[in-house]
């Protein structure tokens, strides 16, 4: 690899997170500011969540090729993910139904519950095959984490059908942008701290 593309697959820190974590915001600021409006294009109306829906794509979808641009590379998680905003952004712009967007929540938690649980039913760890190089464990280690984010996954995407089916759009949007991802967070953080000890420290 040479000096330039070393240097190339170098990124700031919080550049990343403002990258990562930007476009959901936007989101939610978007359908702050739209919520009580409607939209007559091409005499159909539309609600501000679906206007800022729409808009939640391109913004996204720039946000991960700078992200791509800057590091060279993008994780199938990130791929995935984008893949289902921009199908189900698809499905709700067109049949005009906001729930198609609120079920990708779901879908995306389930998918990786299921990848996950497929590989255990194999004896294997799926979650070791994308993260063992920054976060280098044993394959007791690896095994244990996956089992847990794999019931993890699976409690959030049921969380997720009981929000949007029993709660207001606005309840949904403020935890789809920050609980959510919160809960995620700390979820992972308590199960790399309690897994300290199948930790490998690099030679």
């Amino acid at each position: 690899m040479t000096e330039q593309n070393a240097e190339h697959k170098t990124v700031n820190p919080i550049l990343r997170q403002v990258l990562e974590l930007g476009p959901p915001i936007a989101f939610f600021v978007m359908y702050l500011k739209l919520r009580d409006q409607t939209f007559d294009w091409g005499g159909t109306e539309y609600s501000g969540f679906i206007v800022s829906t729409i808009l939640f794509v391109p913004i996204m979808l720039a946000a991960m090729a700078i992200l791509w641009h800057l590091t060279g590379k993008l994780s199938r998680m990130q791929i995935f993910t984008a893949f289902m905003v921009i199908f189900f952004g698809g499905l709700t712009a067109w049949f005009n139904d906001e729930r198609f967007f609120k079920m990708k929540t779901t879908l995306v938690y389930g998918t990786f519950a299921t990848i996950l649980g497929i590989g255990l039913l194999q004896g294997r760890s799926y979650l070791a095959y994308v993260m063992a190089e920054m976060l280098p464990m044993e394959d007791e280690g690896w095994m244990i984490l996956t089992r847990r984010l794999c019931l993890g996954f699976a409690v959030l995407g049921i969380a997720n059908e009981f929000v949007w089916r029993t709660m207001s759009t606005d309840l949904w949007v403020k935890i789809e942008t920050f609980a959510f991802p919160i809960v995620l967070f700390l979820y992972l953080w308590w199960q790399v701290v309690s897994l300290q000890k199948y930790l490998i420290d690099p030679e």
